[in-house]
């Protein structure tokens, strides 16, 4: 079976490989097809799509957007958008003011925290000069405090981007028509995740924000995750052929920043993606 995988980080975020390094990766993993869903950022978009190429794999360039939906944070999975679209475009603008705003605070918060940082250095693992908060994560990745990149946010990131007032996100309502305005489609990442629909009291109310997400524009949801629980995957399934939903799938693949989880296989080997949704994402663009 051809296996693909639509759910995908890099170092543009927080994820730990260059996005050309991403399509070596992903070829030496047996699969055909990747996109590239960094959060809230598309600069890595044009290297990987690049090297895809080059290695004889396809790829759709996407974005992990976050969202605000009735007082939860949501990941949606933005694939195959035209990145120029005026209306795109002001969209980004307004998320990017926000994901790069307050560095200089940002660092002197952490800095307060015990951590030996300066914006010099962190400057340095600024991606192409684009110096927002990933790149202070890449700095403290560099530091080795811990094995993985998430409790950099629990501990320092995330209180500095609360204390700062910048824990605000655009709301789905807004993101998802424009979207669909720039011709690319839109997935619910991980919803059984507290960045989801988690929080919510049963599976009642997770599929009536569903359907309420879906007549905003949400194409499609994740059929596969890997650490979703037999009865995540039913309810996704059901949910994806009551609704006509649109089925994606992928590792949420961070490299070493997410030890464990590996691009097209998830966790040890417990999910493949296949083709056909590939196929079925590309049908549905510009639509």
């Amino acid at each position: 079976m051809k296996k693909i995988d639509l759910h995908v980080h890099s170092l543009v975020s927080d994820g730990s490989f260059m996005p050309g390094e991403l399509a070596a990766h992903a070829k030496a993993q047996g699969l055909s097809a990747f996109a590239l869903t960094d959060h809230d950022v598309i600069a890595g978009n044009d290297e990987a799509q690049a090297a895809a190429a080059a290695v004889g794999i396809e790829f759709i360039p996407g974005m992990e957007m976050t969202v605000e939906f009735k007082g939860h944070k949501l990941h949606i999975v933005c694939l195959g958008f035209d990145a120029q679209h005026p209306e795109f475009q002001r969209l980004y603008k307004k998320i990017r003011s926000v994901k790069e705003g307050k560095i200089p605070e940002i660092v002197e918060y952490v800095r307060r925290k015990g951590v030996a940082i300066t914006m010099d250095q962190v400057e340095q693992f600024a991606y192409k000069g684009l110096l927002d908060r990933y790149a202070v994560m890449r700095y403290l990745v560099s530091l080795k405090m811990y094995d993985r990149a998430q409790p950099l946010w629990d501990n320092y990131l995330d209180p500095a981007v609360v204390a700062m007032g910048l824990n605000v996100n655009i709301t789905a309502e807004e993101a998802l028509p424009i979207i669909k305005q720039a011709g690319g489609v839109t997935s619910l990442a991980h919803f059984h995740k507290k960045i989801g629909l988690g929080e919510l009291d049963n599976r009642q109310q997770q599929e009536q924000a569903i359907v309420e997400l879906h007549q905003l524009g949400l194409d499609g949801m994740e059929r596969y995750y890997p650490n979703y629980t037999a009865d995540d995957a039913e309810f996704a399934a059901q949910m994806i052929a009551k609704y006509d939903l649109m089925p994606t799938g992928g590792t949420d693949f961070h490299g070493t920043n997410r030890p464990g989880i590996e691009m097209g296989s998830g966790l040890d080997g417990n999910m493949a993606v296949p083709y056909e949704f590939f196929q079925e994402v590309k049908s549905r663009l510009n639509k």
